[in-house]
Order: C-alpha cells, then structure tokens, then sequence
C-alpha cells in the first residue's frame, strides 16, 4: 500500500531549449543562436545526462506532466529533440496519459516533423502567434507571418496534435483597437483549444526597451481595454479564462501550468531552468556552455545558481501570490485546510480596500480577482503581501 502512494506522486518535467534562429526584440528569455551546428548534439547529450542522475530522485514520483520550452524547441534538429524526448522517458516513469507540450515558432515547423514529435509523445502545441498584423509582427521582431501560423497549424492537425495553444500579445507597438480585435477574431478562427494573452512588457537590456522612443505603444487604458474585450469576446466563442492571461475550451486548461499557480513539484533542466522540489526551490545557470560543460565534466554542484529552502511562511505567501492568479482565487475552507490560518486575519483587512473598488469579489467563500483586479494584480499582490529586502515574504 505505501509502495503504491509512492508511485501516484505526481511531478512536472520542463526542459528548456534555449536556441533561437533570432532573437526577438522585446525577448529577455534566456536563448542563444549557435553558429556551430555541433552544439545541439553536445546539448542533447547535457540534457539527457543531467535527467539520469534524477532517476534515484524521481523514482517515488510518475511525472503527468512535460513541458518543452525555451527559446524555440522546434528550431533545433528533430533528431536531437528526438533524442531528448525518449530521454525523458528513459529516465522517468512518465504516465500514460501525460499531457506533453512543445513551444513552437511557426516559421521553424513542419508537418513531417511535428509527425515524429507526435509519434515521440507530444500531444499538445503551443505555437507563437502573437498578432496577425504582419507590421506588428515585424515590431517584434518576429520571423513568421500570419500565414505560417495557418500552415502549423493546419500541419499541427495532419499530425494529429488534438490540443493547440496560440500565444498572443497585446501592448504591441502601432497596434490598435481594431486590430487586436482582428489578431482575436483569426485566432479564434483557427479553433485552438487554449488561447493565452500577455501585455507586452518593456524589459531592460531588450532592444525594443533601448530604442523604446521610436514606438507609439498603446497606452494603459487602451490595453485595458484590450484586455477586457479579449475576456469577453473568448468567452462568447467558449474559452473559459481559469487564469489571469489564460483560456481555454473546457478540459483543455494547461495541467503544467497549473502545477505552478497551484504549488505543485517540478523538476527543470537546461540553463536558466527552475525547479521546485522537496520544498526547495532552485535553477541553474543561464550559459549553454557552462551546462554542457559542468554536467559532462560531473561537475553538477556548478551548475547551480539559486538554491533556497522555502519555510513555511515563504510558501504561504507563494501559495496566495500564485492562486490568485487562477479565476477561482483563493477557497478560505480550502486555505485553512492548507496551513491552519485563518485567511480573513491574514489578509482580509488589506483586500477590504480592494473590494470596495471593484477589484477584488468576495464570494463568501472565496476570495478572486475581478477583471479591473487582474489588469492590475501585481500591484494589489504587492501591497497584501510583505517582503523584506531580500524578497522574502514577511508573516
């Protein structure tokens, strides 16, 4: 019997590709354009090593869960994808009816590939669209057009991939009302089963945040309204919003990414990947170099760039920043259960504010964020929650 509840702990596998053709503008991703074709055979190599020595780690744990990430997975060769994908398998016991995702950029796919990606296991495509607007594609940086995302598609559904993502952005430079509404409409045209939403974010060192002076962005209340015509306009066409930046028809929300807003274990491998495992949190350093050469040399302890024990206190203040992102917010009963605290003595004082304004719905059982409250979640999560200097959360 112990044997057996050993065996259902479920786990999160991603693995980060951090190769790219090119590198978007607005990107702070960590990714890498080789100019050695060699790397990715070294990479693969790295990746598949590095997942073997979890085999002692993992063997309590049935991953249900894969996400491939990065950077672009599909602009590295299939066959060291290929390899990398049994590699998984080899080293974990995956369930059978694991959801298994691979990013996408759509100009580095085919049919003929994603069919071997299927027949590996992958059952689930999440393809970065952003716009449908060839200028603002080319705002970004990006190397596809509106056309390559039709054509995967279209091979997406050839290979028989039944579970599709389109990732779209708003905020974008010259973009308008109008056509976001369009980039929506064709979007929703293509059938997805889930749709994500994000607002473009000016990061620094990024060369669309160095030249930001020679962009007309859409202003705060202009991608509000975005924002609140994307929820309304999915919902009409069947896309539920579970989170704040995603949708999707029912039963095809993401399993992996819940597993993050929900405080769920998961292992990383890559450079810059994170982990959270065993209440310890961790990642690894961004240098595809010093990853092939640490883990192949042996030397893992290298390898690593944050490690950090979670207390108690620090996932309690994880779990209330991370669930309220979801459209259930967070269940009092269910919070209780979780920690033994009442969240009302807690948190019920600041959030009275937020309430009052619109931003916060109080459902007698829960507590979650309105529409207004999403747009702006950061903002209220970082005044409910303290943190001292070091960023940690402060009970």
């Amino acid at each position: 019997m112990a044997q057996s509840r050993r065996q259902n702990k479920r786990l999160g596998i991603y693995v980060h590709i951090p190769f790219c053709r090119k590198k978007c503008a607005y990107c702070d991703f960590y990714s890498y354009c080789p100019h050695d074709a060699r790397v990715y055979e070294a990479y693969a190599d790295a990746v598949i090593a590095h997942m073997k020595s979890y085999r002692d780690v993992g063997v309590d744990y049935a991953p249900d869960t894969v996400y491939i990430g990065g950077g672009t997975p599909t602009s590295m060769p299939p066959e060291e994808m290929l390899r990398i994908l049994h590699g998984i398998r080899s080293s974990f016991r995956v369930v059978k009816n694991a959801e298994i995702t691979m990013e996408c950029n759509p100009a580095t796919a085919d049919m003929q590939t994603l069919r071997r990606y299927r027949r590996a296991g992958v059952n689930r495509l999440s393809i970065g669209m952003q716009s449908s607007n060839e200028n603002e594609l080319r705002a970004l940086g990006r190397i596809h057009s509106f056309g390559d995302v039709k054509r995967t598609v279209r091979d997406a559904r050839e290979a028989r991939i039944d579970n599709i993502n389109l990732d779209l952005m708003y905020g974008i430079p010259f973009q308008t009302f109008d056509s976001w509404r369009d980039t929506l409409r064709r979007a929703v045209a293509l059938r997805p089963e889930h749709i994500s939403l994000y607002c473009l974010k000016l990061e620094a060192g990024t060369p669309m945040c160095e030249n930001a002076s020679r962009y007309v962005f859409p202003d705060d209340e202009m991608q509000f309204a975005m924002y609140s015509h994307a929820i309304s306009y999915l919902a009409s066409c069947g896309y539920e919003q579970y989170e704040i930046s995603n949708f999707a028809r029912r039963g095809f929300e993401c399993r992996h990414n819940l597993k993050y807003w929900q405080c769920e274990e998961y292992l990383g491998f890559g450079p810059s990947a994170h982990s959270y495992f065993a209440d310890v949190r961790f990642s690894f350093k961004p240098s595809v170099s010093e990853y092939i050469k640490n883990v192949v040399g042996g030397a893992r302890g290298a390898l690593t760039d944050e490690y950090e024990q979670i207390p108690a206190r620090e996932r309690l203040g994880e779990y209330v920043m991370l669930r309220m992102r979801l459209n259930a917010g967070i269940d009092r009963a269910e919070f209780f259960r979780t920690f033994g605290k009442d969240f009302d003595r807690l948190f019920g004082q600041k959030l009275a504010r937020y309430v009052k304004g619109g931003f916060v719905k109080d459902t007698g059982g829960a507590y979650r964020f309105t529409t207004s409250g999403m747009f702006v979640s950061n903002y209220i999560l970082s005044d409910i929650l303290d943190f001292d200097a070091d960023g940690h959360f402060l009970l």
